[in-house]
């Protein structure tokens, strides 16, 4: 069994008897190590210069300033944080723009059942360095600005007008993730010295209103935590990272992803993807680019992550070797695909269909290194599910 097995039946077991720390600590393994993929060795890049393991295919789905392929919509520049989301008998996948000086946003791209593009649109508009963000259950975008006072905007991809949610809070948003269990909403804040919060709806599917809280916890790279209300969401005159003692800073917030009693979140400052066991109340490392056996550590620039249906978890490089890497739920880190000749872009915006066979994905900045070089790629394939 597994330790994320381990701790869930361990924790839902006879009498959900909680261990003191020391004992949860010594049942934990190390952060994931080196092995080798569970889909084989990387291929030769293929046409679209992207390696992936055998029986996968890619395919260029849209690119920045040209119009998308079977719609008259011209896909914007820098595609970042993306999510899929179920649509009839087909789906749409919503990407942000990390475009400065109010000309960020996010779009989409409808594809019917056999995954071929049926439209495409814009889905908000006017906004800042839209990086990451997070579906929720109730199939909105949160688009999140990446800029000093930064806001949370949540988008309609199946239809409705964007709206600001500033009770989320003011700060240099990166990423979130929806809890459905305990209601609430994770959020990551790309500073050095950024905080992790989580945000409490008053009304679960509204976030119109609610209590914005920051992670307490010691200085270590493992422990117990606990939450506290951040007094000012509104992050001025005194920014929001700043307003509690004993919250806990983590270098560079990046993605977050969410499942089973579970958040992941990456820190790009220091190589790191941390994991809060929510039901235990605990939290440690799942990978650290210092602690990897044997050999070279295969991922570096962490940056978006999100999870299959078989909870492998997909950690995309910004920069790096423009890898998306794997961590399976036995702790095992592999890399999955890299892309070539764009060593001056990033990869962003994973995100799986709802049957777990499609991953969508962009390199913000292609092969120009610039952000009006961006393109979006579909890879097909006999993924785990």
């Amino acid at each position: 069994m597994d330790r994320r097995a381990m701790l869930r039946a361990t924790v839902l077991g006879a009498g959900a008897v909680a261990l003191p720390f020391t004992a949860w600590s010594a049942a934990y393994g190390a952060p994931a190590q080196n092995a080798a993929g569970p889909y084989g060795g990387l291929q030769a890049a293929d046409a679209n210069g992207i390696q992936l393991p055998a029986g996968f295919t890619s395919s260029v789905v849209a690119r920045s300033r040209r119009t998308v392929p079977g719609t008259s919509y011209t896909w914007h520049d820098a595609p970042d944080g993306g999510a899929v989301f179920p649509n009839g008998s087909g789906w749409v996948y919503v990407s942000n723009s990390e475009v400065a000086a109010g000309a960020g946003g996010a779009s989409r791209l409808v594809f019917n059942s056999s995954g071929a593009v049926v439209g495409a649109s814009r889905i908000l508009s006017g906004t800042n360095s839209n990086c990451a963000g997070g579906k929720t259950p109730w199939n909105t975008w949160l688009s999140c600005e990446e800029v000093s006072l930064g806001r949370v905007f949540e988008t309609y991809p199946l239809g409705g007008t964007a709206v600001a949610r500033p009770a989320m809070g003011r700060f240099k948003h990166e990423a979130a993730a929806a809890d459905p269990v305990r209601r609430v909403v994770y959020l990551t804040e790309d500073e050095t010295d950024g905080k992790f919060y989580r945000f409490v709806p008053a009304t679960w599917g509204d976030l119109s209103a609610g209590t914005l809280q920051v992670f307490r916890a010691g200085t270590g790279t493992s422990g117990t935590f606990t939450w506290a209300t951040v007094p000012d969401p509104d992050g001025s005159p005194t920014p929001t990272r700043q307003q509690v003692s004993g919250a806990k800073t983590f270098n560079g917030g990046e993605g977050c992803h969410y499942a089973d009693d579970t958040v992941w979140f990456t820190t790009k400052g220091d190589n790191r993807v941390w994991q809060v066991n929510l039901a235990a109340g605990t939290y440690e490392l799942a990978y650290d680019d210092n602690l990897v056996n044997p050999g070279t550590a295969p991922l570096t620039g962490v940056d978006n992550i999100t999870g299959s249906t078989a909870g492998d978890l997909y950690v995309a490089e910004d920069g790096g070797n423009m890898e998306i890497c794997m961590i399976t739920p036995d702790d095992k880190i592999s890399v999955f695909l890299r892309i070539t000749g764009q060593s001056g872009s990033e990869i962003t915006g994973p995100a799986f269909t709802p049957a777990g066979d499609r991953l969508y994905f962009s390199s913000q900045r292609g092969t120009t290194g610039s952000s009006s070089g961006g393109i979006t790629y579909c890879v097909t394939g006999p993924f785990r599910r």
